[in-house]
């Protein structure tokens, strides 16, 4: 069973006003502050990297590289071990990857943001 919606010029206007106008609206919004709170899920986050980074998450990431190293050999395709293996790198290294993205700050930020502010508004 299909449905066949046909779009009209009528029936778009005033989806086309509604897309603008949401759009208008969150252009307006002030910069979210991200990472600025949230420690109540630091025992969670705590908890998962202990896993991946200790004997449970090597037990998984050499299982996918050992599956990987089967589903080559049965294949005849090297590609299997490939995704086997990334997988086991992603995995084993996504906690470092995903804090330093998560904690990453500019040494020169003090310095930078009086020129930022002048280029961000056009004045020289």
């Amino acid at each position: 069973m299909t449905i066949k919606i046909k779009l009209t010029k009528t029936a778009a206007m005033p989806l086309a006003l509604a897309a603008i106008g949401v759009a208008a609206v969150l252009a307006g919004t002030d910069t979210a502050a991200a990472g600025t709170g949230g420690t109540e899920f630091n025992d969670i986050w705590v908890n998962i990297t202990d896993w991946v980074e200790g004997t449970l998450g090597k037990v998984v990431a050499m299982s996918m590289i050992l599956v990987g190293i089967f589903m080559g050999i049965a294949r005849q395709n090297l590609m299997t071990f490939a995704v086997g293996l990334g997988a086991g790198l992603g995995l084993n290294y996504a906690p470092t990857v995903v804090d330093s993205i998560m904690t990453a700050t500019i040494k020169q930020a003090e310095g930078i943001t009086p020129i930022a502010i002048q280029v961000g508004n056009g004045l020289l």
